[in-house]
């Protein structure tokens, strides 16, 4: 069933989202929706996730990272192709790059 094949995915997202404990939140909603993938900060004031999961989990958590945590202001998340290598396991928040 092509619905069990899993996706992958890169997120960008953009607003208020550094210093307001977004990657971390970002790692508890990927774990929650079954996601293994990356989060960091970038050096444009910007959060940029990679994320493999199924395809409905994927859309989950997409639509989760407009919400943010409660001190943020998300002012877009635009997605892109990943074809970064993602670690096995955990979801992992990573340097700032």
């Amino acid at each position: 069933m092509s619905g069990d094949v899993s996706e992958q995915k890169g997120l960008r997202i953009t607003g208020r989202v550094q210093g307001v404990y977004y990657r971390v939140w970002a790692r508890g909603v990927a774990e929650e929706l079954g996601i293994r993938g990356t989060v960091r900060n970038r050096l444009d004031g910007s959060v940029e996730a990679h994320a493999v999961g199924l395809p409905e989990a994927l859309k989950a958590f997409e639509t989760r990272l407009w919400e943010g945590p409660p001190a943020a202001s998300v002012d877009g998340v635009e997605a892109f192709e990943s074809k970064d290598q993602l670690p096995a396991g955990r979801f992992q928040i990573l340097p700032t790059a």
